[in-house]
């Protein structure tokens, strides 16, 4: 890289830390970092470009689809389906190796599939399985650690928020991503799943055995109780895979059939319509302040050519594809300790993407790639969200969690690299949509 673009890079990103360490917000930020790269290292007006670039953002119709997918979790999130969800399942899974343990992996599988959110997943099935596993005498350290990793499946298995946002950014359809989480997320589920297992064999006492027996007409009349989660789960993602809407429309379909089985429920009130809108404004008003910040930061990081000169300086290293993969996700491991997750994708997928295109990777793969990176800061100290969440729910210390967490944390990696080696089991179904 030539001294000039090294000296605006050091600026740049010098400015970046010096404003998160200041605890502005990240959306703010980004904006700070992107008009001082502009104004001082171009002659190209500033105002202008921010102006013109929050419009280019905004005006995308795809970012339709967030506030609804967002609305959607939110009357989930109220209206006593994960309740139902719990009961359900209790007959299936007690008597296995780590009892209801497993309830943290399963429920947080369904319920990712029908929120699209890392945090509301956990909360939701925190606030009701947590409780029950202090009752039943269930290890905390497992209880705890395995409700934070099974979290992160809200990112992977769609509908996820994160992969509209990487979807829109990285230009691929947003169908195809959701099609490519699905295989990576029930494999993630599944070792989760085949390391609870392992404990409850190898130590029986982490899941004391309940005293109660079910029937095998107890447990599939439980089923019933699964009815709205699966029906919500063919509405939204069977509408976009089938054809018959887009991810928008589907969106809100899912927005649609939540309501109605918040009405059927009992669980819905003008207070609680009103908490959901409010609840969703939220939310989706964080996540846009940081998609339009990072996408003036991309304009003006463009300008000045740094996302170029890093990947050129990065191709001139001569490194194998899998290098680049570890070099790059040791890099995420870092930034996921310090941003969240939305703050990874948006900033750094204008430098990223390149490189791992030009390294002959396919980018819809590495957006699953890139989310398995999200999840992981997901769970990783100080600026973990899902270790926060637990923390809400139990009062823990951060760091203890965290350190609950660490097996799921490498589980987490070992799933990374299941994918990196064979990239089909995220590109497998996508190919299935061509045309779509």
């Amino acid at each position: 890289m030539e001294a000039s673009l090294v000296f605006m890079s050091f600026v740049v990103f010098g400015v970046l830390f010096l404003t998160l360490a200041a605890g502005i917000w990240v959306g703010f930020s980004l904006f700070i970092v992107g008009f001082v790269g502009m104004a001082f290292f171009s002659s190209l007006p500033a105002g202008h470009n921010i102006a013109s670039s929050v419009w280019a953002t905004v005006e995308k119709w795809e970012y339709v689809a967030l506030p609804l997918f967002i609305l959607m979790g939110e009357i989930l999130y109220r209206s006593g389906i994960s309740e139902k969800l719990f009961k359900s399942l209790v007959p299936w899974l007690y008597r296995l190796p780590g009892g209801l343990l497993l309830m943290n992996i399963v429920s947080c599988t369904l319920f990712a599939a029908v929120s699209g959110s890392s945090a509301a997943t956990t909360a939701t099935v925190g606030r009701i399985t947590l409780s029950e596993f202090d009752k039943l005498g269930y290890d905390r350290s497992l209880s705890m650690g395995s409700l934070a990793g099974a979290g992160t499946l809200g990112f992977l298995i769609p509908p996820s928020l994160i992969m509209i946002v990487y979807a829109i950014l990285a230009e691929v359809s947003i169908g195809k991503m959701f099609m490519a989480g699905v295989l990576p997320g029930l494999l993630l589920a599944s070792i989760y799943s085949a390391y609870i297992i392992y404990r409850g064999i190898k130590n029986p006492e982490i899941a004391p055995r309940a005293q109660q027996n079910y029937s095998w007409s107890e447990r599939f009349i439980a089923l019933k109780d699964l009815a709205p989660v699966i029906l919500l789960i063919l509405m939204v993602l069977g509408s976009i895979y089938g054809g018959f809407a887009t991810p928008t429309e589907a969106a809100a379909l899912g927005v649609l059939g939540a309501f109605g089985f918040a009405v059927i429920n009992k669980q819905m009130s003008f207070k609680i319509i009103f908490e959901c809108l409010i609840g969703a404004v939220k939310t989706n008003a964080m996540i846009m302040l940081i998609v339009v910040g990072a996408g003036f930061l991309s304009r003006s990081m463009g300008f000045l050519g740094i996302p170029a000169a890093i990947t050129q300086a990065v191709t001139e290293l001569n490194l194998s594809p899998y290098m680049l993969m570890i070099l790059l996700g040791c890099v995420y491991i870092v930034l996921g300790c310090l941003l969240d997750g939305f703050s990874i994708v948006v900033m750094t997928l204008p430098i990223a993407l390149p490189m791992v295109t030009a390294a002959g990777f396919d980018p819809i793969w590495f957006g699953i790639y890139l989310i398995l990176m999200v999840e992981l800061s997901q769970i990783t100290p100080p600026v973990g969200f899902n270790l926060f969440v637990i923390q809400g729910l139990t009062n823990e210390p951060i760091m203890k969690i965290a350190r609950y967490a660490l097996p799921f944390f490498f589980l987490m990696v070992l799933t990374t690299v299941i994918v990196t080696i064979f990239p089909k089991i995220a590109l497998f179904l996508p190919e299935l949509m061509v045309g779509k």
